[in-house]
């Protein structure tokens, strides 16, 4: 399997959650991963990173298994017929 990369968006506070897009080789993934917050409330970009790691595991076991097999659309657009 390729290598998992992710990238983390920026935190929505009323959402209380961050977009992420988890990418595999041509496969691309993107969801809401719920953010931490620290004890005051505020966002714990730290915390949170070490949570969207976790949530990585699972999206590329996912990946190996064929559950998650979104292709990258062509950045060109849908081929001319």
């Amino acid at each position: 399997m390729t290598e998992l990369t992710t990238t983390i968006g920026a935190y929505d506070a009323e959402k209380r959650a961050v977009p992420v897009t988890f990418t595999s080789g041509a496969i691309r993934h993107t969801r809401e991963v719920n953010a931490v917050l620290d004890e005051g409330g505020a966002y714990d970009k730290a915390a949170t990173r070490a949570r969207v790691e976790q949530v990585a595991l699972g999206v590329a076991h996912k990946i190996a298994l064929g559950v998650i097999a979104e292709p990258v659309p062509d950045p060109a657009g849908p081929a001319a017929v």
